[in-house]
């Protein structure tokens, strides 16, 4: 026997290890290899007792496919719900409790039938299995056809970054082609780099791609960073998260005068009718809050009508509720001005007491006929959800209340300087003795600008609805602001009462957070308190000889 061949048999048992142990490792991925790439085929890959390393190189196989198809069956996967028979190996995706499950197929979301749990082996997963399957999934939908699901993708990949996701970011990179996807990509890259081992000049311009971002979630990913080993990484991070924090301040800022505004267009809706009823006639009425509340309660009621009649028509509620809010709540104004206050013209406390009084009533009358608990009124569709300002989050409803407001405003100023029921209203305001000379009605006046100023209550109680609970003491809540910004901006001054209410909601804001709700109400009071002591008509005066008198 030549030398050669001796010394081949001499080695055979250690070849033979060796060859072993190679297939022990490439076994995995050459199954996978095998399946041919076909979704199908990988996908059943996952049935029968495999070890952990089939699964993840099945999970990695199918990522490479790029088919979106294979999606809801990594889904299951990570939440458990992949299943495989035992008699047969078929992979199914399993749902339900008890006894059997309900089966469907992994990539085309077939039913198929009630399977016996009892016959059904889960496919083994633990947390490193469910972290590939994360990222698999954001792969596949980098691929998408679709610029939302790449964003959200890219958006997910920020949030886990991990150095093993830069190649498929880079690919990602270079074929994108929509300019907000490419940016978060840009992202959720400079955030992989930065926990990398790439050179130092790379991890710096990943720094400053954060810092650009500038929110919270890169906030942390630099804080983290400026423990970096590599000195000139550490201290660009450092100046990142300092850049980056004051723009988070900023931008609390600005979403703290946004919080402010909107309690502005609220207290403006409540204050506006307030102040012609106290700009014209010097009347104390206490029961402003509860014609606000009768606007609400009357929403409530058209809401629950086209539920039961209508419900296709329920976005359209408000629109309905707005003018039957004004008649409900300008009727009961004007009943109350020809009965009541009429009779007690010049002499506030009894106005203030009588209205005091009527307040009491009309709250006892809706807890009696729509009980004293909360009712519920919808927003339609157009109010719900928000939307982002960089870091400021803007809600739907509280915008168009702010619209609104204005819009209410704008014709209201409308009304009072092209109109001639308006020019009465001034004249009267100005001058009641001699607008009487002048062959004005000033009762009829009177009465007019009361319910005027209920109805516009209720419509402020419309909008109030949705941001508010409805409830008898709905109105309650807004009467003493309401009576603050009539007296901070000037009484019967419509620009006084705008000025006023914005000016009160954004300063109660920037209180709340160093004094709380209840001591910022206070300090707003004793502010006002101050002020009147040298302005004691207000920000905006009226001019005339009565009003001067």
């Amino acid at each position: 026997m030549p030398d050669w061949l001796r010394r081949l048999v001499s080695l055979r048992p250690a070849l033979l290890v060796v060859a072993f142990a190679a297939a022990l490792v490439l076994l995995p991925s050459s199954q996978a290899f095998a399946q041919g790439g076909d979704p199908a085929s990988l996908v059943q890959a996952f049935g029968g007792k495999k070890s952990f390393e089939d699964t993840e190189a099945t999970i990695r196989a199918l990522a490479a496919t790029g088919d979106p198809a294979v999606a809801p069956a990594l889904q299951a996967l990570a939440d458990g719900n992949l299943y495989y028979e035992k008699d047969g190996g078929r992979v199914v995706i399993g749902e339900g409790r008890g006894a059997s499950l309900a089966a469907r197929d992994p990539l085309t979301g077939e039913a198929l039938g009630e399977r016996p749990k009892a016959a059904l082996e889960k496919v083994r997963v633990k947390n490193s299995i469910r972290t590939l399957v994360a990222e698999a999934m954001g792969a596949l939908t980098l691929g998408s056809a679709d610029p939302a699901a790449r964003l959200a993708s890219a958006t997910a990949l920020f949030e886990r970054a991990s150095p093993d996701q830069i190649d498929m970011l880079d690919a990602a990179i270079a074929r994108e082609d929509d300019p907000r996807v490419d940016a978060a990509l840009a992202e959720a890259r400079a955030g992989a780099v930065l926990k990398s081992d790439r050179p130092a000049p790379e991890r710096v311009a990943a720094v400053a791609t954060l810092e650009a971002r500038g929110d919270r979630a890169a906030l942390n990913m630099l804080r983290s960073a400026a423990g970096d080993a590599d000195p000139t990484v550490a201290a660009a991070a450092q100046k990142g998260a300092a850049a980056v924090e004051g723009t988070i301040a900023l931008w609390g800022h600005a979403q703290t005068v946004w919080y402010g505004l909107s309690l502005g267009s609220v207290l403006l809706l409540a204050a506006i009718g307030l102040a012609i009823t106290f700009g014209v006639m010097g009347v104390i009425n206490m029961a402003h809050g509860e014609m606000v509340m009768l606007g609400a309660y009357t929403t409530f009621v058209v809401q629950q009508a086209m539920r039961d009649h209508a419900p296709e028509w329920l976005d359209w509620s408000l629109a309905v509720a707005l003018p039957l809010a004004f008649l409900v709540s300008g009727l009961v104004g004007l009943v109350m001005e020809r009965g009541i206050i009429r009779f007690l013209y010049g002499r506030p406390l009894e106005t203030l007491l009588a209205t005091f009084g009527v307040s009491l009533i009309l709250q006892q009358a809706i807890r009696m006929i729509f009980g004293p608990t909360n009712r519920e009124v919808s927003n339609p569709s157009w109010m719900s959800g928000s939307f982002d300002i960089g870091q400021m989050a803007v809600t739907w409803n509280r915008l168009w209340i702010i619209v609104f407001a204005l819009a209410v405003f704008a014709a209201l100023l409308f009304v009072l300087n092209r109109t001639s029921a308006g020019l009465k209203m001034r004249a009267v305001t100005q001058n009641r003795r001699m607008a009487a000379a002048m062959g004005i009605r000033t009762p009829m006046v009177d009465a007019l600008t009361f319910a005027l100023g209920s109805g516009i209550a209720g419509m402020a109680g419309v909008a109030l609805s949705q941001v508010d609970n409805v409830s008898p003491d709905l109105g309650q809540g807004y009467i003493i602001d309401s009576f603050m910004v009539v007296v901070f901006g000037g009484v019967g001054n419509l620009w006084g009462t705008l000025v006023g209410a914005f000016s009160l909601g954004i300063v109660n804001k920037l209180l709340e957070p160093y004094a709380g709700a209840v001591l910022g109400k206070i300090v707003v009071l004793v502010l006002i308190i101050l002020f009147i002591q040298k302005r004691p008509r207000g920000l905006f005066a009226l001019k005339g000889r009565f009003v001067d008198a």
